[in-house]
């Protein structure tokens, strides 16, 4: 993939004769320094550097925007921070692209007025209506000084990935293999909330291309063999909690493993294509389908009779499989597409797997004793709500990775082959409850490790407003062990579990846990390792999508400047409507 890059604009000012020239080496020295600051702290989802394209040169009026225009236009940038020390003129300069998202840093400095272009530029783009984040640091700077201070740190940075986030979704498909699941209207796939809000196309098929293809051998049957010694050797199987009389025997519990590897390697080649297939004589098959998010229907056609999709949505959700570690796939269990951009969301904020479950349970701690007659205690105390879902989490959401000594998720770059087993370790796969799939598979099981910041987030369509998206920033919990072993198995013991406390605010739905779970708006969530909230406020602004349910403290959102003109982040969004209407 050819990812976008990030356009850097020294704005000067243009008079001759000795103001310009006074500021040439400070301006341009301002956009490489930002430039290092991403290159050093930013990664695409493969892992490679961010790439940073700086105007040729300084730009003093509108000859020279039109001409780095040109060359962003050229060099495939998709998020366009301008930069600089003192005024400019404002209209002349500024970044016209209505679809690239726009930031501009205006240098608090006294020898010269950055915040003063800053002020004008930003009302020149709210005036236009193009909106524009702007960044300003809290402490005055001496003129020249190279240093980056922490709050205008941040703000870049935050505004850098979001932006990223939006640009690299762009151009995209989100394919759905099958239609409806059992009317979760989440799976009612929705082509023009993707073309209009996220600039994506929407790729149907059914799910017998699945079938045909494994049927017809159109995979890669080298690696199948690969594969299914893997999974033998690290995929440990489960006790079989079906009744005696609903078992499959032996020889089709193996036949399901085979099916399953082979599932998952043909959805994956369904997502990005394989260039194998063509030298296989399958040309066609060898594309893919620019996917970079998909969904499978599964129930209930498919999987009354045929084995489930969870091993294969759990081990592409996952960092790493028999190829080695590698950059998680985004596939939403049910078709939801909705759940499928949340993870989607996440995902392209933190580099890092996603956990799709389901909000399944809020457990009040009057429950909890009742039941187990253990009282929740610290962070517990208030309640704490379970996800679970059929066995389509990521095997990186058990939590055994690690980081400063603490349980994480992390990019796949800087997982080691340790952490990978560890994962699979805590894993084992139950044949499916026979009940809900009829035609068999196994099902992921897993506990996630408490003592982990995590933000849930969910975009939800609601007739005349549209998207809007929610977040809950927490922490995953432990329990007693035989606390958990109670709770867990009044559900389906078969599926991976994560305890979640989300952080409660007192106000509104974040007045307490139950208060949370009361206020979901679907009965799916993505969860995310760290507590990124502002990142997907900042996004969601980038996309014109309202977020209607949030706890992130006041001092950490950042919108575009335009916003503190509107009544609300519904406002707002309304009046601009989609990025790309």
């Amino acid at each position: 993939m050819k990812y976008p890059s990030i356009g850097i604009r020294p704005i000067i000012d243009g008079r001759l004769g000795g103001v310009r020239e006074s500021l040439e080496e400070t301006t341009m020295e301002m956009a490489r320094n930002v430039a290092a600051l991403y290159i050093k702290e930013l990664r695409y989802p493969d892992g490679s550097p961010v790439n940073c394209v700086i105007a040729d040169n300084c730009i003093g009026g509108v000859v020279e925007a039109a001409e780095c225009a040109i060359k962003f236009d050229s060099s495939n940038v998709g998020v366009s921070l301008s930069v600089t020390p003192c005024w400019c003129y404002g209209s002349e300069t500024m970044d016209m692209n209505p679809v690239l998202p726009k930031a501009i840093w205006g240098f608090n400095g006294t020898e010269r007025p950055g915040a003063v272009y800053l002020a004008a530029t930003l009302a020149a783009h709210n005036q236009m209506g193009l909106p524009t984040f702007g960044i300003y640091g809290k402490d005055v700077q001496d003129l020249g000084d190279p240093e980056i201070p922490e709050d205008v740190r941040e703000r870049l940075l935050s505004f850098a990935k979001a932006g990223l986030a939006a640009a690299i979704m762009r151009g995209k498909s989100y394919l759905s293999i099958g239609s409806v699941s059992m009317g979760i209207a989440g799976s009612m796939v929705n082509p023009d909330f993707f073309q209009t809000y996220l600039g994506m196309r929407t790729e149907f098929i059914d799910s017998s291309e699945i079938l045909r293809r494994i049927e017809r051998k159109i995979y890669d049957e080298e690696e199948f063999e690969k594969a299914i010694s893997w999974t033998k050797k690290y995929c440990r199987e489960g006790e079989d909690f079906n009744k005696k009389e609903k078992q499959f025997s032996r020889e089709q519990k193996d036949n399901d493993w085979e099916f399953c590897v082979r599932m998952t390697i043909v959805i994956r080649d369904l997502m990005k294509g394989n260039p194998k297939l063509k030298k296989l004589g399958f040309g066609e098959e060898a594309f893919g389908h620019n996917a970079i998010v998909s969904g499978f229907q599964g129930q209930r056609q498919w999987t009354d009779f045929l084995p489930n999709g969870d091993f294969a949505e759990a081990i592409l959700n996952s960092s790493f499989d028999w190829n080695g570690l590698r950059a998680p796939f985004m596939i939403a269990t049910e078709n939801d597409s909705l759940n499928g951009v949340s993870m989607l969301l996440g995902y392209l904020l933190t580099n890092t797997a996603q956990i799709f479950a389901d909000v399944r349970t809020y457990w009040s701690p009057e429950s909890v004793e009742r039941v187990s007659q253990w009282k929740p205690e610290g962070i517990a105390a208030n309640g704490f709500i379970h996800l679970i879902n059929s066995g389509s989490a990521t095997l990186d959401g058990s939590g055994r990775q690690n980081k400063n000594g603490r349980p994480a998720l992390k990019p796949f770059w800087e997982i080691n082959n340790k952490e990978a087993e560890e994962c699979l370790e805590a894993t084992t796969w139950h044949p499916a409850n026979n009940g809900y799939f009829r035609g068999g598979g196994y099902s992921s099981k897993f506990v996630t490790k408490g003592g982990m910041p995590v933000t849930m987030c969910r975009l939800n369509l609601v007739k005349g407003i549209g998207p809007v998206l929610q977040i809950a920033e927490g922490e995953t919990i432990d329990l007693p062990p035989h606390v958990h072993k109670i709770l867990d198995e009044r559900t389906d013991r078969t599926w991976p579990t994560t305890w979640f406390v989300p952080r409660l605010t007192g106000v509104g739905a974040f007045r307490d846990v139950y208060s949370v779970m009361a206020n979901w708006g679907a009965n799916h969530g993505a969860i995310s390792y760290g507590h990124n909230g502002h990142d997907l406020i900042s996004l969601a602004s980038i996309l014109r999508i309202p977020v209607n349910m949030h706890n992130v403290s006041e001092e950490k959102i950042f919108r575009p400047s335009a916003w503190g003109a509107f009544s609300s982040d519904h406002h707002a969004c309304e009046t601009y409507g989609p990025l790309y209407k």
